[in-house]
Parts: structure tokens; sequence; C-alpha cells
């Protein structure tokens, strides 16, 4: 499917630069490159060209590539344009391309937009290629190469197939029970696989918190009482000052956040307010704020002076926890008072700091799991599973009449094709779409 207008836009990254990449693609990209470049280049292959405007004005030197159709990122005819990346080159470039008639700006995901339209990529690659752009640690790159190379698509597309199979079997049973060729009851054998497969997609989606760890990060929220050291950790962790440090307790009355890169994982780190009975009408909003946060925390820090133990009141506890005993320093020597927590540490000193983070990081691995396994990487994802998981159960019901099971086997394959968007997803694209840059 090949548009009518062509797109141009900066696909590179911000300005100035040592170098500026401007893609165009559509049915004009050849005539604008031999214009421009001042004749025909050789396909695939980079060249050294002066660039000028319609009026012979030399815009700039630089390489330029053209792809032909459909062999194309959008499978229509792309070319690239590699010049200076100064603002005032990369604007007159712009303007020039946008210039011929039947080219216009790009909006944001709109070359990503006609891959998939065009059938070089589906949904599921198209997701990953967003997370490919936006991946800040290693693991969200691996996660995000692995999906945009096929691996998640690849599993969906054959759990489609083979309910597309498990219905046929079905229905000609039912519809040619008499006749030889068709093999005698083919029931038990269909619907054994479509009890395994249940069990495939319950695993499946139970892997989706893990991938939430990997594209969002990991949660770790400090709790204590006032003065506990909650902030001057989080500091320290940060390895700058995030938060306000003093004597006066109380002192953090909002969540404060830094995102730390342990282990090639994203970890979240929040500093909370202190937790204590009767705070101060603005201390009592970031108590509950605290709570909060703690309720959906995947690990906690639990802070408490060891110097000097203060009641923090009640902690959450269905999340898994550190305890930890803070201001070694202040003991004199007295390690053994801090015994009962699991790490110590003093921040003044530097005691137990590294170790503590190291803690935090193998629980983040460990929470995200095998980097080889094929997660469920959205939501939109594991609701379409879900949908396709109720209707394989009342297809696997025994009780119920074989054209309606057979019926449920395809609501099924028809949700996770929508995964995919092997069916229509129009409702989908402009959501989708819209999460990407421009030139992307």
């Amino acid at each position: 499917m090949i548009s009518g207008d062509s797109i141009v836009a900066l696909s590179s990254g911000r300005l100035p630069a040592g170098v500026a990449v401007l893609r165009i693609s559509g049915l004009r990209t050849r005539f604008v490159v031999e214009t421009i470049a001042g004749g025909v280049v050789k396909e695939r292959t980079a060249v050294l060209r002066k660039f000028k405007a319609t009026d012979g004005a030399v815009l700039d030197t630089g390489l330029v590539v053209f792809f032909p159709g459909p062999a194309s990122f959008t499978g229509e005819d792309v070319a690239e344009f590699h010049v200076h990346g100064g603002r005032a080159v990369v604007a007159r470039m712009l303007e020039t391309i946008g210039g011929f008639d039947g080219v216009r700006h790009a909006e944001p995901g709109e070359f990503t937009r006609r891959a998939f339209l065009n059938g070089k990529v589906d949904l599921v690659e198209t997701e990953a290629l967003a997370d490919i752009v936006n991946a800040e640690t290693e693991a969200q790159r691996r996660f995000a190469v692995q999906n945009a190379e096929g691996a998640q698509s690849e599993l969906y597309i054959g759990w489609r197939r083979r309910l597309i199979h498990a219905r046929a079997m079905i229905e000609a049973e039912i519809d040619f029970a008499d006749e030889d060729d068709v093999p005698g009851s083919v029931s038990d054998a269909v619907w054994s696989d479509v009890r395994s497969m249940i069990s495939e997609i319950d695993r499946h989606i139970a892997g989706f918190h893990a991938a939430e760890i990997i594209r969002d990060g990991f949660e770790v929220v400090i709790l204590g009482a006032p003065n506990a050291g909650k902030s001057s950790l989080f500091n320290a962790l940060a390895r700058r000052d995030a938060a306000i440090v003093t004597d006066e307790p109380g002192t953090t009355r909002d969540l404060l956040e830094v995102v730390l890169d342990l282990q090639g994982l994203r970890v979240r780190l929040t500093d909370t307010a202190g937790l204590r009975e009767a705070p101060g009408k603005i201390e009592a909003i970031g108590i509950e704020k605290a709570k909060a946060k703690a309720d959906r925390a995947d690990l906690l820090l639990l802070l408490e002076d060891a110097a000097d133990p203060k009641d923090a009141g009640t902690m959450p506890m269905s999340t898994p926890a550190l305890r930890v005993g803070t201001k070694l320093d202040l003991l004199n020597g007295a390690y053994d008072a801090a015994r009962r927590y699991e790490f110590g540490i003093s921040v003044v000193e530097g005691t137990g700091v590294d170790e503590l983070l190291a803690e935090i990081g193998r629980r983040a691995t460990q929470a995200a799991g095998d980097a080889g396994d094929v997660l469920p990487s959205r939501l939109r994802h594991v609701e379409l599973l879900g949908a396709a998981n109720r209707h394989l159960h009342r297809a696997a019901d025994e009780g119920t009449p074989q054209e309606l099971r057979a019926e449920e086997l395809r609501l099924a394959a028809d949700r996770l094709g929508r995964i995919v968007g092997a069916v229509d997803v129009e409702d989908l694209l402009d959501v989708i779409f819209s999460q990407f840059c421009i030139g992307k």
C-alpha cells in the first residue's frame, strides 16, 4: 500500500549535532533525491554529493542513500540525507524538501505506521521499535530488541495458528462426520491441545510483572520514622543531594524519586515522609502518599535509627522488605546493637551502603527473571491474552455443543490476532503511533 503523499522529517537527535539525518519516504522520493543531489544515485550505496536548492544554491555537502521500495523500512521508496547538524542547515534542507509538490512534514510515528500498513512490521514489532528508541538501560534494550526481532510475535502467531487448525478440525468433524476421508474423532487431540494452550498462556501472562520491571523499573520505597536517615540514604544511593537533609524531623513532606541503573536494570527509588503518629496536616498527607506508594512497591527499605530507635507505626506486610539499621557511626563501635537488622549502614562513613545497593540490584534482577524469556510487553497484550483464555476455557467445556465450542475457538484466535494486528485494529493505531517521535 503506497500513500499519495511523501513525508520528510529529521530522524536523528537533538540539534546542533555533528551529523543530522533527514529521511524521506514515498512516491516523490526518487525525484527529490535526483533534483537535490544533482542526478541519479546508486541504490543502497552512500554517495557524497553537493545538495542544491531548486534555484541552484548550495545547501550543504553530505551523503545520500536511496532505498527503492518495497525493500525498505517503510515499503516505499526511502532516502536519507546525511548533512552537517547545524540548525540552519537542517532547517533549510527541510524547507527545500518540503517545498516539492506532494511532499509534507511527517507526523509522529508516520514512518513506522507506513511500515506497518505495508506489512514490513506487525503491531508487536512496532511497539518494540518504540521501546528501542526509549530504552535507557541494557535490560530495556535487550528486551526491546528481542521483541523487535519477532520473538513475541512468533509466540502469538504460533498460538493463533494452532487455534485456527483446531477450529478447522472441529468444524470438519461437525460437517463431514460421515465422510471416509475425515479421520475418526479428532476431538480428544484438539481439546487436549487447547487445555495445554490455556496453561501456556496463563504462564505467559504471569510474566507481565517481570516485563513491567524491565520496561518501567523496579520500585524501591524507603520508609521509616522521622529522622531515621531516609533522605541521607536516598542521597547516598542517588549519589547527589536530591533530598534536603537536616536534624529537624519531618523535613520530607512529599515523595521524592530518582532513577538508578543497577546491573542494567532501571530501579526507581522513592524517599517518603517519616511515619509517625499524630503528624501535622501537611505531613499527614505525605504519610498517606508514602503508604500508598509502599503498597505498589516491589521492595521496601524499612529504616530505623540504630542509635535511637523510634516506632514508625504499622508497616506494610505484603511487600518484600529489608530492615536497615542506620547511623552506625553513632554506636561507638557497639555493632551488636544493629544485629537485628538485615543491613547496618552509616552514610557518614559509607559503611554498608554498597552492600545494600548490591542487594537491591540482586533483587531487581531476580524479579525481572531470565533475560531470554518471551514476556508480554504491554497491558493491551495481557488484556487480549486474558480474553483469549476466557474463550478457550469456554471452548474446553465438554458440556457445550461442538458448534459453540468452535465459535469460542474463533473468538480466541481473533483476540490473539488483534495483538499482532492480523485482524482489524484501526482503533488502536492512533494511540500506538502517537507514542513515537517525529522522524520515526
